[in-house]
């Protein structure tokens, strides 16, 4: 059982500084960053905790599910949640507040993951002024207070932008090969031939593991990759459709829809 209490530090030119998040005696916290860097270890705070990417893209574990933040979307991690934190996207500016919770709405007890309107969006723009502020202010208290008290309102509906991992260690060699082969046509023969396990026996224990068929775990993967793509604005949806394992936009899209909600091109103005 992991017990940490966690260490945050921020790399610059000048220092090197380092902060104790649950030894803080203020309700709120909130940490600003343009570029930043993290130590990728698994840890849990006391404190709720809700991170917002600004620009880029960052990858958050947390309970042995994997979740993608994209450019303007948010998760809201319950206290005591163990997590880490990595992200591939080059430069990366993110909003990380942290705050005591007394609610009883079950929202604050599980993960969510959501896109962020632009009223919340302006909100935690705001509370930059109090970026790493060490001591305790009454105006801080009472604007994230409202911020917090009204955040499962912010939130239409929560995404499910994660994929599990599998603890069957019978798993492992199939999971290894689905993520370099996501573009690719899955052949069901060779993976149920790397998990000694017969094609029937291999759907099932992949199910009962992941949540997901083998297709529905692909298919996932694919548009996990595409958001990240689509973040770094370097390619086009047909371009992106096609570096996915796609073999159309058209097909493309609606795999993406299925999935979001929403199409690629509404997704692409909401990270303008």
């Amino acid at each position: 059982m992991f017990n940490f209490a966690k260490v945050l530090t921020q790399n610059d030119m000048n220092a090197h500084d380092t902060i104790e998040i649950d030894e803080l005696s203020k309700p709120y916290f909130v940490w600003f960053e343009e570029n930043w860097i993290h130590d990728d270890l698994l840890h849990q705070h006391q404190k709720g905790q809700l991170v917002y990417v600004e620009s880029g893209f960052q990858y958050i574990t947390i309970q042995e599910r994997i979740y993608l933040l994209p450019q303007n979307h948010a998760v809201w991690i319950p206290p005591h949640t163990i997590h880490k934190t990595n992200s591939h996207s080059e430069k990366i500016k993110l909003m990380i507040m942290f705050a005591n919770i007394e609610k009883e709405d079950p929202f604050y007890s599980t993960v969510n993951v959501f896109s962020v309107p632009p009223v919340l969006r302006e909100m935690i723009k705001y509370a930059e002024r109090w970026s790493k502020l060490m001591v305790k202010d009454n105006d801080e208290t009472v604007f994230l207070k409202a911020l917090f008290n009204e955040l499962p309102h912010f939130v239409e509906h929560s995404l499910k932008l994660h994929i599990c991992l599998p603890r069957d260690k019978r798993l492992t060699k199939v999971i290894e090969y689905v993520h370099h082969h996501y573009r690719d046509e899955i052949k069901m023969d060779r993976l149920s031939e790397n998990a000694l396990l017969s094609l029937r026996s291999l759907e099932r224990i992949f199910k009962k593991e992941t949540g997901l068929t083998l297709s529905k775990y692909q298919q996932m993967l694919r548009i996990i990759k595409s958001l990240e793509l689509l973040s770094s604005e370097t390619l086009t949806i047909s371009e992106t459709a096609y570096e996915v394992g796609y073999k159309s936009v058209q097909a493309f899209t609606r795999s993406f829809q299925t999935v979001m909600q929403f199409r690629p091109t509404d997704f692409l103005k909401n990270i303008k």
